[in-house]
């Protein structure tokens, strides 16, 4: 009996422990949220990008302010503007990378009286103007950050078919911030009631519509309700701390939808403008089956014996893309006085040389002669042929201005270099017979006779090329390094070249190149830099400047080139993103590239090539 009742108090402690245990557990799961929902209505709620708002610096704060002036301007007067210091930025890199330098300028500031307004017309001009002026800097704030896709965009741009409903969210977030100071108002309860019944009203219109066709008919009358409900609100002090938080969560909200999307849709831009058309693709494909299912691999060029003779017109032409390099020829050779005297020489990679030479053996060019050449086949008897295991085609960069031209007023002005690549500078090597040729890109047409070119002096100078002296060597210091240059040289353009190729040797440009390649990489990582900064300075002192009548940039991202100064133009380039063969192309300007093509051709319609 004892062993029983020692057991029996042991299973009774063991079971008042149990109950106490599950009783501190309860106890504990009521107290802990209690605690939480205390703290953050102490601390009030924040957003993930702003955990404590108090605890940042004072230039943080500084920043957050300058996005909510425009937010505020729904609660308080219009405040003054500040003038900030006008900075000049450089900005250089290929079109998806952009690096910024340069030296802030601050200008002094002259105080101007406030104009008169004598009418409401005034303050409505001005009102239009700031607006603009807006647009001007998000535009080019823009193009900054993510180049030609925002040109594109602005081309492009929708009406919104959601413009109220993004308009009722906005006066819904208003009534919100300034409910719980009204709430507070033992006087203004009946204000309480109607501001609660319109947020709630809102609040169920905004549940069932996600665009404007959705909303109920009635709806102007209850966005002009809320107005006047806000209206009245505004009358009364308000709870700076509670709308504080409000502007902080609506400017989180918004900045982080904004740039989400912003970044997604330049993603998609660059992967249309990076991808090739489906059309394209097919063509390519189909061109390299047919290769090998005929006999096209034992067929040689007609009119081989041209090849390397240095009394004829060589053009050369580096492109890994079908449809383009056959444009460039053909609207050279249909443009061309004497076609016979003409030879074009297509340089490409083993990917796509099958496919160009099945293409360039069907097609003729009135009486051109027409030579492709696998670069990763080529043999030199040049001392560094690493190089050879890959080609690459011309490089082109986005290079921005941010210039000051009437203060306090900026402007972003944008220029679009192209230079040679490293495969460039084996030209010499590879037509060791020849003396001069005409380097063309594989994104220009020509629409005038060139052999004109053929007979330019260029004196001592090796490369004939457009100069844009908008861009000079001294606002590239940066990127230059330690080497010496004339700051005033302009920077030259590839697309139309002239190139002397005896002069060429004579000088041995191209192991300057790859000595200054290694020079200028020692004080850069990237990769871009360092070839534009390579092409610039060995060429320096030695370019012949083209008259500018012989070519005409920008058609791949200018949408306001003049018609008649493209109706003049020798060549057309269409440098920039906006290729004339992709369906991004500026549409205007496709049928100056369209015309050349061979519509007719079987593999094109089979492929549905409609560029």
């Amino acid at each position: 009996m004892k062993g029983y009742h020692n057991n029996h108090n042991q299973g009774k402690r063991r079971w008042r422990c149990l109950v106490i245990g599950v009783l501190f557990l309860v106890l504990l799961s009521m107290l802990v949220p209690l605690v939480f929902l205390l703290g953050l209505y102490h601390n009030g709620f924040h957003s993930t990008g702003h955990l404590s708002d108090r605890q940042t610096s004072s230039a943080s704060a500084t920043d957050q302010s300058s996005h909510i002036k425009e937010l505020i301007n729904n609660f308080a007067p219009t405040l003054p503007k500040i003038h900030q210091d006008l900075v000049i930025n450089f900005t250089s890199g290929a079109e998806n990378k952009t690096a910024s330098s340069g030296t802030p300028v601050v200008l002094p500031v002259v105080p101007q009286p406030p104009p008169i307004r004598n009418d409401a017309a005034a303050a409505g001009t001005d009102e239009i103007t700031k607006h603009k002026r807006n647009a001007v800097e998000e535009s080019e704030k823009c193009e900054l950050r993510f180049g030609g896709y925002c040109h594109w965009r602005d081309e492009h741009r929708e009406n919104m078919k959601d413009f109220m409903v993004k308009k009722l969210k906005d006066q819904l977030f208003v009534a919100r911030a300034y409910y719980p100071s009204i709430a507070k108002l033992p006087s203004q309860e009946k204000l309480t009631h109607e501001l609660k019944q319109n947020i709630q009203e809102l609040e169920r219109i905004l549940s069932e519509s996600s665009t404007d066709a959705d909303l109920p008919p009635q709806i102007q009358k209850k966005l002009q309700k809320m107005e006047n409900v806000i209206s009245k609100a505004k009358t009364f002090p308000v709870d700076c701390n509670n709308v504080d938080k409000k502007l902080r969560q609506i400017l989180d909200l918004t900045e982080e939808e904004t740039n989400f999307h912003m970044k997604q849709s330049a993603f998609l831009y660059q992967l249309a403008v990076q991808t090739m058309p489906k059309g394209l693709h097919c063509l390519s494909m189909r061109l390299i089956v047919e290769y090998f299912k005929s006999s096209a691999h034992d067929k040689e060029f007609p009119l081989s014996e041209r090849y390397s003779d240095p009394s004829l017109q060589h053009y050369v032409v580096f492109s890994t893309n079908v449809l383009a390099a056959s444009v460039v020829i053909n609207s050279t050779a249909v443009h061309a006085r004497e076609s016979g005297n003409l030879v074009f020489h297509v340089l490409t990679d083993g990917l796509n040389y099958y496919a160009m030479k099945l293409w360039f053996l069907r097609n003729t060019y009135k009486e051109a002669a027409v030579q492709v050449l696998n670069i990763e086949n080529v043999t030199l008897k040049y001392y560094d042929k690493e190089v050879l295991k890959s080609m690459s085609l011309p490089v082109e960069y986005r290079v921005s201005f941010q210039t000051v031209t009437n203060p306090p007023a900026s402007h972003l002005r944008t220029e679009y270099v192209s230079v040679f690549s490293h495969t460039h500078y084996l030209l010499p090597y590879i037509f060791e017979k020849l003396k001069r040729v005409v380097v063309l890109d594989d994104d220009v047409v020509v629409q005038r006779d060139l052999s004109d070119l053929w007979n330019l002096n260029m004196g001592r100078k090796v490369n004939g090329a457009l100069q844009l002296c908008s861009v000079q060597l001294g606002q590239l210091r940066s990127y230059l390094g330690k080497s010496i240059f004339d700051k005033t040289s302009c920077a030259w353009m590839s697309g139309l070249n002239v190139i002397d190729l005896v002069r060429w040797r004579e000088l041995d440009l191209t192991k300057t190149y790859w000595k200054l390649g290694q020079e200028v990489s020692k004080g850069t990582e990237s990769d871009e830099s360092v070839a534009l900064s390579t092409s610039l300075l060995t060429f320096q002192d030695l370019v012949y400047p083209l008259d500018g009548a012989w070519a005409l940039s920008g058609l791949g991202h200018d949408y306001g080139i003049d018609v008649q100064a493209i109706k003049k133009a020798s060549v057309l380039h269409f440098n920039g993103q906006m290729k004339p063969w992709l369906e991004l192309g500026i549409p205007k300007y496709k049928h100056y590239w369209k015309r050349f093509l061979n519509r007719h051709d079987q593999l094109l319609v089979e492929c549905n090539v409609n560029p």
